[in-house]
């Protein structure tokens, strides 16, 4: 890793850019392009790494131990492999009431949490209100939340601004900026 960062170093100091430099700008987008492949690359081989060394470790490896009627191997070089049991579970969606009673009727529905979420659109304000009022009246203990997702918020300043509109950046502490998308 430390190889790494020093060849990345070096290729920066290499293709340094001055501001009349477009062929070191060039060059520097070419390397970012190259390297944001290279990293796609390995991401995909260490996903398919982690699937082949699940096969091994999960299916191969205990099977052959079991056949050699064996739940622990010493190799050579000291390291050991021992059979552990391990438990994985989910609910199936088409079976969820099935699993849920399941677990009811033998007392082990603290483990089923429920949660409430409703959604309102937009100009649906005051049926907001009604719910919170209606909770409230009702003794229901809830959570509200309130806000608004940064890239709409983005793309509302960005809309105002461009068609020439009054809008306090700094009130939203936004800020307008350039950015380098660099697509292949």
């Amino acid at each position: 890793m430390a190889d790494l960062s020093s060849q990345i170093e070096k290729d920066a100091q290499a293709l340094s850019v001055d501001d009349d430099s477009i062929e070191g700008i060039a060059n520097l987008a070419k390397k970012a392009k190259e390297m944001a492949k290279q990293i796609e690359d390995h991401e995909a081989t260490l996903k398919e790494m982690k699937k082949g060394y699940r096969k091994i470790t999960e299916e191969i490896l205990p099977e052959a131990l079991n056949e050699a009627g064996m739940s622990s191997f010493v190799m050579d070089d000291g390291s050991s492999i021992a059979l552990k049991k391990f438990y994985s579970a989910s609910i199936p969606k088409a079976r969820e009431s099935e699993c849920f009673e399941y677990l009811r009727e033998r007392g082990l529905d603290d483990i089923i949490k429920n949660q409430y979420q409703v959604n309102f659109g937009r100009g649906e304000d005051e049926l907001a209100k009604q719910l919170t009022e209606a909770l409230n009246r009702e003794g229901f203990p809830f959570s509200h939340k309130m806000g608004v997702h940064p890239k709409t918020l983005e793309a509302t300043m960005r809309e105002q601004i461009e068609q020439g509109r009054e809008f306090d950046i700094s009130l939203f502490n936004g800020f307008i900026g350039q950015r380098a998308v660099i697509k292949s």
